[in-house]
């Protein structure tokens, strides 16, 4: 029983439905926590990936650069020779 009804000498029944909302309430913030919690790890899992991808690209394109100016020089250099 809380305080409230003791010192007012009403009935318990009078507060038992404000402390059961009262705890509902509580139980879907905790929940509600939790929920934000999973939801910002999965964010930073998720970041991670993409930095990963991210560099992965860039090294297919500075391969793909790489190779083009290999066959660019090695095509002036036949030119040269001739």
């Amino acid at each position: 029983m809380s305080t409230r009804d003791r010192s007012s000498g009403g009935s318990r029944f009078l507060y038992d439905s404000f402390e059961a909302a009262h705890a509902r309430i509580e139980a879907n913030e905790r929940v509600a926590e939790e929920r934000w919690n999973g939801l910002e790890y999965r964010l930073g899992q998720i970041e991670g990936t993409l930095e990963r991808l991210e560099k992965r690209i860039w090294l297919g394109v500075y391969g793909v650069a790489a190779f083009l100016l290999a066959q660019g020089a090695e095509a002036v250099l036949k030119a040269a020779m001739r």
